[in-house]
């Protein structure tokens, strides 16, 4: 970490940039119809994000199966149907497992879906002591009893808060998670998860413009909605990607790169996330570029301090999500995410929301605190600090029942 690092979180120090026209591509050719953005725009930009900053998968799965490890039809006290699901996916003679935790509705009828990651383990999103408990690696977090790196029985339960599973059940809809450490560790060892599976011999880190771990995250995404779409409990159609902090990152890029999901939620993403790079607010490249040198592409370290070179901004990584749905959510005390620059990226991908004649963001002036703006481009920024609250639960449920209903 660079120590000398003095974050800004002064708006009039905000130096004027020139942000890159979505509806304009890297040869100045304007960009009038959505058809010319989906064979000339959206293509190159796929190219940069991939390339430069999140990168590419270096190659496609030799085989996928999935296995129901656990069900049950009387979970949560009779309220929904429990599911927990072994995927295996297999490159190059090595594997790799995780588990989908899902909770449906009791209904006729497929129900939607919100599919995201958690940071601690499934067990931890409802105290049902059903919840299979990962024998991954995680990262410490004593104040809901992690140590040592292992997740235990003391943990059950305690990050409840985040997940208003109750109320998206009561809403008709179902939850699908994933313990994101099952996929890759949390740490800046690219040799011990999904990477892996991948490698020639001898390789023990991605190439240059090869996935960090915010790539294979997001990939892995994309793997979870391969067995969603053929559950017959699930309305494939109507599978909305959410993601907090780092995992809102990976959800907007799972989003972009995947149009199965109907839609994408982004809570307080912030750097390299929903956030304007080129405002320099609060985290910057070369600070997320240090703290975590694994989660981007090692190309992208080039824009270190350089964020008047990118030829592309976050707002252009939001735009590749249209014409579908997409909520991006900020909190007040969450300045080290940029909660302006967040609101900013949702602003300026809405040109591109224009061209299929969607509704986004069509002011440049942020709402009031708790005061939403719900389009087909959503955005709120709530009280508190750096977190999934209820609140935002609600608000979600709410957008996406106005959005697919």
């Amino acid at each position: 970490m660079n120590a000398q690092f003095v974050a800004n979180y002064d708006e009039s120090q905000v130096a004027e940039f020139d942000l890159p026209d979505p509806l304009t591509t890297f040869s100045n050719k304007h960009i009038l119809t959505s058809t010319s953005w989906n064979e000339l725009r959206r293509p190159e930009l796929i190219n940069f994000f991939e390339s430069q900053v999140f990168g590419k998968v270096p190659g496609t799965l030799d085989a996928i199966a999935f296995e129901v490890e656990e069900e049950s039809n009387s979970a949560l006290g009779g309220l929904a149907k429990r599911r927990q699901v072994k995927v295996t996916i297999t490159k190059n003679s090595r594997s790799l497992s995780f588990l989908i935790l899902l909770y449906l509705p009791i209904k006729i009828g497929r129900a939607p879906l919100f599919l995201g990651y958690n940071f601690h383990g499934n067990h931890t999103v409802i105290n049902d002591p059903d919840i299979i408990i990962s024998k991954a690696w995680s990262l410490n977090n004593e104040s809901i009893g992690i140590t040592n790196h292992i997740l235990t029985e003391e943990s059950r339960g305690l990050r409840s808060s985040r997940w208003a599973i109750t109320k998206m059940i009561e809403a008709g809809y179902g939850l699908a998670t994933i313990y994101y450490g099952e996929i890759d560790p949390d740490k800046n060892d690219l040799t011990d998860g999904l990477h892996s599976l991948f490698y020639k011999e001898g390789q023990i880190r991605p190439a240059k413009d090869e996935w960090g771990s915010i790539g294979a995250w997001a990939w892995a995404l994309s793997r979870a909605m391969d067995y969603v779409e053929n559950d017959m409990e699930v309305d494939k159609t109507r599978v909305i990607v959410f993601g907090h902090s780092r995992l809102g990152k990976a959800a907007l890029w799972a989003g972009a790169m995947d149009e199965r999901f109907a839609g994408v939620i982004s809570n307080d993403s912030g750097c390299g996330g929903a956030a304007l790079s080129k405002r320099k607010f609060g985290e910057t490249v070369a600070q997320i570029n240090e703290n975590f040198p694994y989660w981007f592409s090692a190309n992208y370290k080039k824009y270190n301090n350089a964020e008047e070179k990118l030829p592309a901004d976050q707002h252009e990584l939001l735009a590749l999500i249209a014409p579908r749905p997409l909520y991006v959510a900020s909190a007040q005390e969450d300045e080290w995410a940029d909660p302006k620059g967040e609101f900013l990226s949702a602003h300026y991908a809405t040109p591109v929301y224009s061209l299929f004649g969607e509704a986004g963001i069509s002011s440049n002036e942020m709402p009031g605190v708790n005061s939403p703006i719900q389009n087909t481009v959503a955005y709120h920024i709530r009280t508190g600090k750096h977190d999934v609250t209820e609140y935002d639960w609600e608000q979600y449920i709410k957008w996406a029942t106005e959005q697919f209903d």
